[in-house]
């Protein structure tokens, strides 16, 4: 059911927050408060760091969009604080949007629901990592359970520098997930309104699609229409389709992936509130399908409830 907009709707655009991706969610939050406000909508950045802010908002506004990424802003703290103020909101509810940032909780979903994603360990602080029984074959990733936008990401492509990668991913989370490299290729899906928009295939000079090659490098490049045949693009949609269901993420998002070399699909991770800056894949993707970025915030704000 589409939230009815008026002309005297008034937008809380909520950014910004206290996560490590603080700097990416003010440009978001930049960008969709002026999208929205093109088109005549009655939309305000609000840089939104507590909870005494929140209730303000619940106050002077009729809807929020979430622009927060990371914790506290996409994790489901938000969410449950502005449900439990009866303000409607963009995006995945509560529950999909902690699941969605937990990388580890995501992947039992997935293995759980028999959909493809690489072996993994887990390591905590409860759980050390136990070098000499590692299994896992070389190279691995390794990644704050917790963490968005790559920080704290690091590629290992041996035993020996596994611990030292651990230690710098628990600066950002005791929770570091292990992760089985996947040599092929890197794509993105995004989904809007329970419909897959066209892959987009992202290939960078670094060791893979981190928060430089992300946000910083001009030399990224982002293939859409990508080289895959038909009958596979569909089978990659369907796949995502499954994968952002079976988490139970609603609206919009975003469902990252690697397409190894016997063209063997991998599910990485799922996105509940993706960047929407100017290097941001979901508005690319938008593009891609005939729809233009206020169009894609306008629709996205439509489906707040």
């Amino acid at each position: 059911m589409a939230f009815e907009l008026n002309p005297h709707t008034k937008v809380a655009v909520l950014m910004g927050g206290l996560a490590a991706e603080r700097d990416i969610s003010l440009r978001s939050g930049k960008a969709v408060t002026e999208a929205l406000q093109a088109q005549g909508i009655d939309a305000k950045a609000i840089d939104v760091k507590n909870l005494r802010q929140l209730q303000q908002v619940a106050q002077d506004f009729d809807v929020a969009f979430i622009a927060l990424h990371g914790r506290w802003g996409e994790d489901g703290t938000v969410q449950a604080i502005l449900q439990d103020l009866k303000m409607p909101y963009t995006g995945s509810r509560l529950s999909a949007s902690a699941i969605a940032m937990d990388k580890l909780r995501t992947k039992w979903i997935w293995r759980g629901a028999n959909l493809p994603t690489p072996n993994f360990v887990w390591v905590s602080n409860q759980r050390p990592l136990a070098i000499d029984t590692f299994e896992l074959r070389f190279p691995v990733i390794v990644k704050p359970i917790h963490e968005g936008s790559s920080i704290g990401m690091q590629k290992v492509e041996r035993r020996e520098d596994l611990p030292q990668a651990v230690q710098a991913a628990q600066v950002y989370d005791s929770d570091v997930l292990i992760e089985q490299w996947i040599s092929g290729r890197e794509f993105t899906c995004a989904v809007l309104e329970n419909q897959a928009l066209p892959l987009i295939e992202l290939k960078t000079q670094n060791s893979f699609y981190d928060y430089q090659a992300k946000y910083q490098s001009n030399e990224t490049q982002y293939l859409c229409p990508v080289d895959l045949p038909i009958a596979l693009q569909e089978q990659i949609q369907q796949l995502v389709l499954e994968a952002f269901s079976v988490v139970g993420a609603e609206t919009w998002g975003r469902v990252d992936l690697m397409l190894d070399d016997d063209n063997q699909p991998w599910l990485i991770e799922l996105n509940s509130v993706p960047g929407m800056t100017d290097h941001s894949l979901v508005p690319m993707a938008a593009k891609a399908s005939g729809m233009s970025f206020a169009q894609l915030v306008k629709r996205i704000l439509q489906r707040a409830k």
